[in-house]
């Protein structure tokens, strides 16, 4: 029998190939004593002067001598207007996604001429178009830069190293921008330095980074999960996790955000690199997504696994997200943030909005949202159908569809990807940092509202109640989910004797999260096996075909799975 073991906040993968090394010595050990361009590119919200200076200190340390060039100084001062600077009149939630390249920056391509000797250091955004010998990517994870943002540090929005930062622009210029400049180099890089180290830099080689990721994509693999915090957040995952949030709660758990996820590579925790997830859709897109997923959805992983803990804390803002026609045309996205709730455990009382009622009048919810705006409390469940939040229920939540999250939950978040498009009705009159009402974007909310979908629907299609797939000995698999509109289904296995449930990726992923009991060991052929604890999640790739899920402990294990179903 496996023995159950605690939640892992920090799973670790051992590099391919190569070891991870840290502090800049260590990093520069084999550059070349020739003259040579370095190039060390990486996003914009990085204390460029810092790392600049510390990596060319390094080399000055070995003897190297060392020229730098700034590569923000050659950016045309009218392409970063034009592109990275929001029009007076934009929405002031919500962007486009930003189209351009990083080269489009630049005035004219910054190509750099060789040293004559020593190393010529081109570092910052887009440093990678100089032309170099070498090129290296300085890496934060991306929950670095919003804190950057809200913490006011100037210089963290792409294009404006002097100005205020602005979460607009970060999440949809800088950020879509960004990815797509360092995806399109990852097939390249030399060497990978994640900067986060309290001991300095660590860095792997890039034929080993290129190695590991080859190596993870063909087995199950798990992100490094965190929590934010926010006005609304529980303490669940503070209490039986272990986290210990910044702010006071753990509101928001990225258990697998894509665009935001990493996976931890390396030795222990004083030698690692937090690699993006995203780079193992980029390099290994028809292994890790499935040939039909990938002809779908480019290489855009396309289901994310979150938490919402309201445990302690309080209710979501009503709010609902952009139908696929809106999400395409208004904000660039090719697929739209369907959504499902899938409640871990709840408080006695906790409900979930859901759906609007039938007697509800669009005019006059309006009406009342607006006053809502200007501080009349909004009558929520005159508008807004409740729903006892049971668990072990699922709550299906196609675009269009207003909804929330009551106090008193902890609910996993099964949905498509895109996570940044939450058009706000209401928020219990709570004040942002300012101490004013926080704004709300009820004009795109109401544009996007289906008023078809009500009452007696509302509990027919989006209540589901669980089917049985399949079953074995002492196992079953349950359709808990699913939809025509909406590209993936959400299912359950229900584990309730010692024998193990087999399944087959059948070349499409799969994502795995414990719900309920002590866990699994998920095996696949040739002995390959990877365990899971209560409230982890997994994904795994299309290319491992049939696998099987052997329980943990004594007790009955439920293990929510999500795959796509429609391409």
């Amino acid at each position: 029998m496996h023995q159950p073991r605690p939640y892992e906040r920090n799973p670790r993968y051992a590099a391919s190939g190569g070891t991870v090394v840290t502090g800049w010595a260590a990093a520069v050990a084999d550059v070349s004593t020739a003259p040579t361009v370095l190039a060390l590119d990486g996003p914009a919200a990085l204390d460029w002067a810092a790392v600049a200076g510390g990596l060319a200190a390094a080399l000055r340390a070995r003897g190297t001598s060392v020229a730098v060039l700034d590569v923000r100084e050659l950016w045309s001062a009218s392409a970063v207007e034009r592109l990275c600077v929001p029009a007076a009149d934009a929405d002031p939630f919500f962007l486009p996604l930003a189209e351009f390249s990083m080269s489009d920056l630049f005035g004219t391509p910054p190509v750099q001429q060789r040293p004559h000797e020593g190393v010529l250091l081109v570092f910052g955004p887009g440093a990678a178009l100089s032309g170099p010998d070498l090129l290296w990517w300085a890496d934060l994870p991306k929950r670095y830069a919003e804190e950057a943002v809200t913490g006011g540090l100037p210089g963290a929005n792409l294009g404006r190293p002097g100005a205020p930062g602005e979460l607009r622009s970060l999440f949809y210029t800088d950020w879509p921008v960004g990815d797509r400049h360092r995806d399109s180099l990852a097939h390249r890089v030399d060497r990978w330095v994640d900067l986060q180290g309290e001991k300095g830099p660590a860095s792997l080689d890039g034929a080993a980074v290129r190695a590991t990721l080859a190596a993870l994509a063909a087995g199950p693999v798990r992100t490094r999960p965190f929590f934010n915090s926010t006005p609304w957040g529980g303490q669940w995952a503070a209490r039986e996790l272990g986290f210990e949030p910044r702010n006071g709660n753990t509101a928001l758990g990225y258990e697998l955000i894509a665009p935001e996820a990493g996976i931890l590579v390396g030795q222990d925790e004083t030698a690692q690199v937090e690699l993006p997830f995203q780079l193992l859709c980029e390099l290994h897109p028809e292994e890790f997504l499935g040939p039909d997923v990938h002809r779908r959805f480019g290489t855009s992983f396309p289901i994310r696994f979150d938490y919402l803990d309201t445990v302690g804390g309080g209710n979501l803002s009503l709010h609902l997200h952009p139908q696929e026609r809106y999400m395409r045309e208004t904000f660039g996205w090719p697929y739209t943030q369907h959504e499902t709730y899938y409640v871990t455990a709840s408080e006695p009382g906790a409900q979930v909005y859901l759906g609007l009622r039938d007697s509800t009048e669009a005019d006059v919810m309006r009406e009342e949202v607006v006053a809502a705006a200007d501080g009349t409390p909004l009558r929520v469940g005159d508008h807004v159908m409740t729903h006892p939040a049971e668990a072990g229920q699922l709550f299906m939540i196609p675009a269009g569809t207003p909804h929330a999250s009551g106090a008193g939950n902890l609910v996993l978040e099964v949905s498509a990807t895109p996570y940044l498009y939450s058009l706000r009705f209401y928020d219990w009159l709570r004040k942002g940092t300012s101490g004013a009402p926080r704004p709300l974007s009820y004009e795109h909310g109401f544009a996007n509202l289906d008023t078809t979908r009500r009452g007696h629907d509302v509990l027919k299609d989006l209540v589901q109640r669980p089917r049985t797939l399949r079953e074995g000995r002492g196992w079953r698999e349950e359709v808990i989910g699913e939809l025509p509109e909406m590209f993936y289904a959400v299912h359950r296995f229900v584990i309730e004797g010692p024998e193990a449930a087999d399944d087959d990726t059948a070349g499409r992923f799969h994502i795995l999260n414990v719900s309920s009991g002590d866990g699994v060991v998920v095996e696949m052929p040739g002995g390959l096996r990877h365990d899971l604890a209560f409230a982890e999640t997994l994904t795994v790739p299309a290319s491992v075909g049939r696998y099987q899920l052997h329980p943990v402990g004594d007790r009955p294990v439920h293990v929510v799975k999500s795959l796509v179903t429609q391409v």
